[in-house]
């Protein structure tokens, strides 16, 4: 019986446990910290071995194949260990779709993918299609494929996922976009990450697509040097594009097989330029698919939207709080100040991971009235704008924050809460930051 080792007991790891279970390996889990409690539970029932808190080497390093979380690096010396003695160690989303026939719909980018993950989800669903979503959302795709697997996947995949693959091969994949991010787990190599991020190609043949932004120069400048086979899908704000997406006077056009869709820009649910992209993307894949003219059209114009992504929370005295807490890079900041159309009050700042906030100073200097800093170091942002804009507040708490935003806004401003930075400092996570953000709104 073959010896599958996972390493980290998150969502990922469980959904991998289940199906490797099922599939007939002896399978092990080792955490380096806590299980929780839920997926205890998981593993008592399916009769899966365990730890917590530890690696044991003895009981890892004879695995015929290990599976490792997302979070775990390739750098440490358990994996090393591993690599040298020729253990493949390999991602959840590799393992899982070695065990289903379903099509795959894989989307990367460094922003963006949620929404689109979200938006395509939601146009093949009402399409009539037996679709699941999964990945970095929601359930794990192994856990999916083991407990009902679907005929169609969409996979929202991150780059730490993609580093883990071997055969993995999406029918569509899709890259939003790529700005730097992580570059921390990428030794700080801008090319490393975008040849991470590129992955999601490798496999696939002719008869498969990519889809992606032309209006990106990294993603078009990669393309020109490193062909892909797949058929390429552009789509883009600037450019005519003869087979993809492009926008013609107030409509978004999209060309597949000479088949053209036309959908009014106004009629769109999601605002901002970012999010018309990610409308063409997930209408791109849609066509692709068969869905409907007519469904795809009903579908952007009644989509609700991403939590913690320039959501909107409430009005008070004609002030609309915005929280786009899932904003952890300067890019995602970049897209939500771009959106901004009235003065913003900006709360900024948390775990730097080695951001340039230079790209941002045109939008700061013509949008942004004020700065919150929100984090335990602040340096960095007071250094870049502390002599752009008129006031800039210090704070350590949401709470506090949110006062001090109340107190500083005029009739008609907007108070946007993007960090541009990870939320570790003093948050759980993102979720938990854009929750506290909420709550201290309706104390107010």
């Amino acid at each position: 019986m073959a010896r599958l080792v996972i390493l980290g007991g998150g969502e990922s790891g469980m959904g991998t446990a289940v199906l490797g279970k099922q599939k007939g390996y002896e399978v092990f889990v080792s955490d380096k910290g806590k299980i929780t409690e839920k997926y205890r539970n998981v593993l008592t029932h399916f009769d899966i071995d365990w730890e917590e808190e530890q690696h044991t080497e003895a009981a890892i390093l004879n695995a015929d194949l290990v599976m490792k979380s997302p979070g775990i690096p390739d750098t440490i010396p358990l994996i090393k260990k591993l690599i040298d003695q020729g253990t493949p160690v390999i991602s959840e989303i590799e393992f899982a779709s070695k065990y289903t026939d379903a099509k795959i719909i894989g989307i990367t980018g460094s922003n963006g993918k949620t929404t689109t993950t979200m938006l395509t989800y939601h146009i093949l669903k009402n399409g009539g299609l037996n679709v699941g979503m999964a990945g970095n959302i929601g359930d794990s795709f192994a856990k999916m494929v083991a407990e009902k697997d679907h005929e169609y996947y969409v996979l929202e995949i991150s780059s730490f996922q993609l580093d883990g693959i071997v055969d993995f091969k999406p029918d569509i994949a899709i890259i939003t976009n790529i700005s730097p991010d992580h570059l921390d787990r990428y030794e700080y190599s801008f090319e490393k990450y975008v040849a991470s991020k590129f992955q999601i190609a490798k496999n696939q043949a002719p008869g498969d697509y990519f889809v992606y932004d032309a209006d990106d120069e990294t993603l078009a400048n990669w393309l020109k040097k490193h062909p892909i086979k797949s058929k390429l899908m552009p789509f883009s704000l600037e450019k005519s594009i003869s087979e993809g997406a492009s926008l013609k006077n107030n409509s978004i056009e999209i060309i597949t097989d000479k088949n053209i869709l036309e959908m009014r820009t106004d009629n769109l649910a999601l605002e901002g330029k970012h999010n018309l992209k990610n409308t063409m993307a997930a209408a791109t894949v849609a066509k692709l698919v068969g869905i409907r003219k007519e469904t795809i059209r009903e579908c952007v114009a009644n989509f609700q939207g991403v939590e913690h992504r320039l959501e909107k929370v409430l009005k008070i005295h004609h002030v609309q709080y915005i929280n786009d807490s899932k904003a952890t890079n300067v890019n995602a900041t970049y897209y939500a100040l771009d959106s901004m159309s009235t003065p913003t009050v900006w709360i900024v700042g948390g775990v730097d991971k080695g951001n340039d906030y230079k790209e941002l100073m045109p939008l700061v200097r013509e949008k942004v009235k004020a700065i919150i800093c929100l984090g335990l170091d602040n340096s960095k942002i007071k250094d870049a704008f502390g002599n752009v804009v008129d006031l800039m507040v210090e704070t350590f708490a949401m709470s506090e924050a949110v006062k001090v935003a109340y107190k500083i806004a005029e009739r008609g401003d907007t108070v946007l809460l993007s960090p541009a930075c990870a939320s570790f400092d003093l948050f759980k996570n993102y979720e938990d930051r854009g929750n506290q953000f909420k709550e201290g709104i309706k104390n107010l």
